[in-house]
């Protein structure tokens, strides 16, 4: 039986989910399937240009992990843009809600950056700062899979 996937740290979604060619309707088209930690992946390495090492802490995960997730979405936007195929972006294995703690109460809560409880200004907590896993480790993802 395979080890289930860690979740993924990722800090936000694409403005729009899906990217076709244009003048084709979309019913029309096939479509490739992108996960979120893909989409995080290439926009850590090829739009921010961080190494492999920093991209890679970021999203919580080892460095060859994070090689081989944006390779599969290097392989993905290829095939997308040389056949003319839909990119759908969705899913997977992440966990984008960020832990916050208010600056000006003092609560904590995970979501959107806006306090609930007073709707004041967030600190967003860093890995170094969210409470250990069962196994003792810095908790990388907050998706229990650890």
């Amino acid at each position: 039986m395979a080890r289930p996937h860690c979740c993924r740290r990722v800090e936000g979604k694409p403005v729009a989910s899906v990217f076709k060619p244009a003048g084709i309707p979309a019913r029309e088209l096939d479509e490739i399937a992108m996960t979120l930690d893909e989409f995080e992946a290439v926009r850590l390495a090829d739009l921010e240009g961080l190494y492999q090492e920093m991209a890679a802490e970021k999203m919580g995960v080892s460095r060859s992990t994070f090689s081989r997730i944006v390779d599969a979405a290097h392989r993905k936007i290829a095939e997308a843009i040389v056949n003319g195929k839909a990119l759908k972006i969705e899913g997977g294995p992440v966990f984008d809600r960020a832990r916050h703690r208010c600056e000006t109460c003092s609560s904590e809560w995970e979501g959107p950056p806006e306090c609930p409880r007073c709707k004041g200004t967030a600190k967003t907590r860093t890995a170094e700062e969210q409470p250990p896993d069962r196994c003792g480790r810095r908790r990388r993802s907050g998706c229990g899979n650890s």
